[in-house]
């Protein structure tokens, strides 16, 4: 008879080909998925293949296609925020988001698929595009700005440093950032939906809408099928906006951008700004350590969605911030000299739905590759994606509802209240950034908290650390004007 022990060793010692069994051999599907984590032996820096070390599964289809979403979504925003003020066409615009889910597809196999299974895929940095008006006024460069977020990343991911904040954070701060992004974005959401509403005059569709989400949501909770949640809330959204008699076009026929980069770069193309100057990297440096700064709180985020939602014995296959730090920084300086408009982070439209429907990294990660390029060249899909009814749903319940929940389980027992309190209260003062590394401080001096925790910690994880990344912060954000009621301290940035 093979005891636990036996079982746990041999695990270590076997290859996933050869503990692989059928779905058939298993009484629940969950049973056979949370098997699959169990097993699987990924390897950092040689190649991971299908069906030798991984396998893909129907329930990989639901994070690629809301990942393909998002980014067709994210990246808009990003292109859009940029051309806007530079006064660039709608058709820079679409060519730019085409160039981009290219480009990344081929970081998303390189890396997620092949070398660095525990890597989450490197998604678009949502949070900075509040700031990006604010590079654009002072006169950033996007190459400048995209070259100097990668390297500062680079110098996180090798230092160790992302891990080393994740370690930090206590449950009550992570737990309290999860439940401060999680019901900012969906509030967003759903005025995003009835703003649309109200601007073809038909504002009982974005209710009748979200009330439909609701209850379908709770449906599938109920038969614990929640991993469904996207596609079927972008069918119900979408069918139900079209019945309703919402308009709907497809405009993006197939084709391909231009894949030149000294096109995207030069002088009267593209981005029509040329290469970057010396001042143009002194400009973008402080929303450049911004950005970076803004990682931690953003991987974590999805790391501890994952912690949560994977049984146990699966650490080895959660996503590594640093690994995804390293990632998220190649793809960036690689995106930024081809003349792309992304700045990246962790991507949470794929790695939330890919956590709840207990799914490892590399399997969607090809897929969504696959649909990127399916969505770049085909052009159609696009329409599709970005119509609000169908992405509103998709980012409320793929992303932002699977937030508070996973923010409401962190800080349900101990003495996580206080912190999650504090977070949650200084986030909506300035930005999650710093809620973050403000309430970090306070959690590890033992002002809020657990007391006990913050006697074990050493002096340089106690205070040291969390007061330098709390000063570092609040002092970029005081150069650049991003402090409530106060003027930006660097004249330029005014």
């Amino acid at each position: 008879m093979t005891t636990p022990t036996d079982s746990n060793r041999d695990t270590h010692t076997a290859s996933y080909e050869s503990l692989h069994k059928p779905s058939s051999e298993f009484k629940t599907r969950d049973e056979f998925l949370e098997h699959e984590l169990q097993i699987m032996q990924p390897k950092r820096w040689r190649p991971n293949l299908p069906f030798r070390d991984y396998r893909f599964e129907l329930e990989d289809t639901i994070p690629a296609m809301a990942g393909t979403i998002g980014k067709v979504v994210m990246v808009g925003a990003i292109a859009a925020t940029f051309a806007g003020p530079l006064g660039l066409s709608d058709s820079f615009i679409l060519e730019n988001v085409r160039y981009e889910l290219l480009l990344v597809s081929l970081f998303i196999l390189l890396f997620s698929g092949f070398l660095l299974p525990t890597a989450n895929l490197a998604g678009t940095h949502g949070p900075l595009i509040p700031l990006i008006p604010i590079v654009v006024a002072a006169g950033g460069h996007p190459m400048a700005f995209g070259l100097l977020i990668g390297a500062f990343g680079l110098l996180l991911a090798i230092s160790k440093g992302g891990s080393v904040l994740a370690g930090l954070t206590s449950r009550g701060v992570c737990g309290g950032l999860l439940l401060y992004l999680g019901f900012i974005g969906t509030t967003s959401q759903v005025k995003k939906l009835f703003a649309w509403a109200e601007s073809i005059n038909m504002a009982h569709i974005a209710f009748v809408i979200i009330f439909t989400t609701i209850l379908l949501y709770a449906l599938l909770e109920h038969f614990k099928k929640r991993w469904l949640a996207v596609p079927l809330s972008c069918l119900l959204g979408g069918g139900l906006a079209f019945m309703l008699g919402a308009p709907f076009e497809f405009k993006t026929g197939p084709g391909l951008p231009n894949m030149d980069p000294m096109y995207w770069w030069g002088e009267s193309t593209g981005w029509m700004l040329g290469l970057p100057t010396l001042e143009s990297f002194i400009v973008v440096l402080p929303f450049a350590v911004l950005a970076v700064a803004m990682w931690s709180p953003d991987f974590l985020g999805h790391q501890v969605f994952q912690k949560i939602s994977y049984p146990e014995r699966t650490e080895k296959v959660q996503m590594n911030i640093d690994d995804t730090m390293l990632s998220a920084s190649a793809r960036q300086t690689f995106g930024s000299i081809m003349g792309g408009a992304n700045f990246t982070s962790s991507w949470g439209t794929y790695i939330v739905p890919a956590a709840i429907a207990k799914r490892p990294i590399p399997a969607g990660a090809v897929l969504t590759a696959l649909f990127c390029i399916i969505a770049g060249i085909w052009g159609y899909p696009m329409d599709l994606a970005i119509w609000q009814p169908v992405l509103c749903v998709a980012l409320i319940v793929g992303v932002f509802i699977p937030l508070l929940e996973a923010g409401m389980e962190m800080t349900r027992e101990g003495k996580t209240t206080q912190s999650a309190a504090i977070v949650v209260f200084s986030s909506a003062l300035v930005n999650p950034a710093f809620g973050w590394s403000l309430t970090m401080l306070l959690d590890n001096l033992g002002l809020i908290g657990c007391k006990e925790r913050s006697k074990e910690l050493t002096s340089m994880n106690r205070w040291i650390i969390p007061l330098i990344m709390f000063v570092v912060l609040t002092g970029v954000m005081a150069l650049v004007g991003l402090l409530p009621g106060l003027p930006a301290i660097m004249p330029s940035f005014r």
